[in-house]
Formats: C-alpha cells, sequence, structure tokens
C-alpha cells in the first residue's frame, strides 16, 4: 500500500474544475500515472477524511513546446476526477 502523497500530486483549479465543483460536488486532481482507481480512493479518503462516490481517470498527453528551432515534449500525466458523496467538501478548494 502506497503512501497518499505518493499518489495524489496536486490538485487542479481551472475553470472546469470549479464547474465541476459547484454542480456536482466534484474535485480534480493530478495523481500518479501508475495509481489506479483503488488507490485514489483511498487516499483521497485518507487525506481529507471525506467519503468517495465516484472517481473517473483520463491519461493526458503531453503537449509538445517549441523554443526556437528545439522542439521538447512535456510529461504525460494522469487526471483524476473524484465525485464525493452528498454534503462533504474538501477544505482546499473552498474559497478560490
Amino acid at each position: 500500500m502506497r503512501d497518499a502523497r505518493e499518489v495524489i500530486v496536486r490538485p487542479i483549479i481551472t475553470e472546469k474544475s470549479a464547474a465541476g465543483q459547484a454542480e456536482g460536488n466534484q474535485y480534480t486532481f493530478e495523481v500518479a500515472r501508475d495509481a489506479n482507481k483503488h488507490e485514489i480512493t483511498q487516499a483521497i479518503e485518507r487525506t481529507f477524511s471525506v467519503h468517495v462516490k465516484r472517481v473517473r481517470t483520463s491519461n493526458q498527453r503531453g503537449k509538445l513546446r517549441r523554443r526556437g528551432v528545439h522542439i521538447g515534449k512535456r510529461p504525460n500525466w494522469k487526471k483524476a476526477m473524484v465525485t464525493l458523496a452528498e454534503g462533504e467538501t474538501i477544505e482546499i478548494f473552498e474559497g478560490l
């Protein structure tokens, strides 16, 4: 069993994630690429003391970036959209 800090990389705060938070009690996180839904659920529940109702994941491809004639690529990453039970919130997202 991995530590929760190894599974959850960072919260994602965008306009789209804020809309999901307001409408459906859904929060978005960047997670480890090899983490599965069970690990993500356990990490969120232990870290924030909430009950997770549903987890959806998607693998995001890194974008190509240029600097003059040099071409590079950002790393691939994994995104998890976590739906919480009714009436529960995560404090770090409040007031944004």
